[in-house]
């Protein structure tokens, strides 16, 4: 696979605006972090259903796409923990229900001003829910500070700190794997996406490893221990391997929908799936392992 340059450099550019909001999301407090996943979480359920109408020759009357969203966006709001809260109303507690009742209602509605329901494209719709809401509940639930104890260490982590750490593995991995790719790349992966290649798929992971377990600690935390690089080369393992995977399926989702991205909002990236896929596979990998092993 050539070296591209121009796609190169429109793929940066338009990054660096991404990567500008994405930081400010994660970054300035715990409900910046909370707008910004309520945004991509209804993003990617409006092309999921788009995908999914493609793949059955359906399509899915408004209500019934809203319900579902909010189906969704409730188990979203179930993740929630102690510090989302509005005044004295926890999120997950006095929200979480009222909107998945409103979502419910509003499929039932949906599906009989719809007319024949398509039983395999309203199957994938609800596979939807843990695809795509469970996930971005489950990057909530790593939002707040917390102590880890890993293989005799104790760490405190700082709030945003995990999320952080998955998003930058992912990109880092994503970023790599294109460069080393497309230079020494010979060996296709997949036939789901063909410009994909063994050299680097494995040279990506590699180098999301050695430079998240390196670098984020130092950069966020000022910790250099060898422990403390374990645990987040970990994480950034178990990314970018699981990411990888979550590519593959969204690129077998397009495929079969017979399109080339799933949306539009960044040239040279596609649209919201196509920018988090990687994130919507990872993030409950991750999250199972901190269960585990804080358990």
């Amino acid at each position: 696979m050539a070296f591209n340059w121009q796609t190169f450099k429109t793929r940066a550019l338009t990054a660096l605006v991404f990567v500008a909001v994405m930081l400010t999301g994660l970054l300035v407090n715990h409900w910046s972090f909370f707008l910004l996943f309520s945004v991509i979480h209804f993003g990617c359920w409006w092309e999921y259903f788009k995908l999914i109408g493609k793949n059955f020759q359906t399509s899915f009357h408004i209500y019934t796409q809203l319900g579902f969203m909010l189906l969704g966006y409730g188990l979203f709001l179930w993740f929630c923990g102690d510090s989302f809260q509005l005044g004295t109303y926890l999120l997950r507690d006095n929200f979480s229900m009222p909107v998945s009742v409103a979502g419910f209602i509003l499929t039932v509605i949906g599906i009989f001003r719809q007319g024949p329901l398509h039983l395999n494209a309203f199957g994938a719709a609800l596979l939807g829910i843990f695809y795509i809401s469970m996930s971005w509940g489950m990057m909530l639930s790593l939002y707040p500070a917390t102590d880890i104890s890993y293989r005799d260490s104790y760490f405190i982590f700082k709030a945003g700190f995990l999320p952080v750490l998955i998003i930058a593995a992912i990109w880092i991995n994503d970023t790599m794997a294109y460069i080393v790719g497309s230079l020494i790349g010979r060996t296709p992966l997949s036939a789901i996406s063909p410009k994909k290649t063994w050299e680097g798929t494995i040279g990506g992971i590699i180098l999301a490893v050695v430079v998240t377990g390196l670098l984020i600690p130092r950069i966020y935390t000022g910790e250099n221990e060898m422990s403390f690089f374990i645990f987040t080369g970990t994480i950034a393992l178990i990314a970018a391997v699981t990411g990888t995977f979550g590519d593959l399926l969204e690129s077998k989702l397009k495929r079969l929908a017979g399109v080339k991205d799933s949306g539009s909002i960044m040239p040279g990236h596609g649209g919201f799936l196509d920018r988090f896929d990687s994130l919507l596979i990872a993030v409950p990998f991750v999250w199972g392992f901190i269960q585990l092993i804080n358990n």
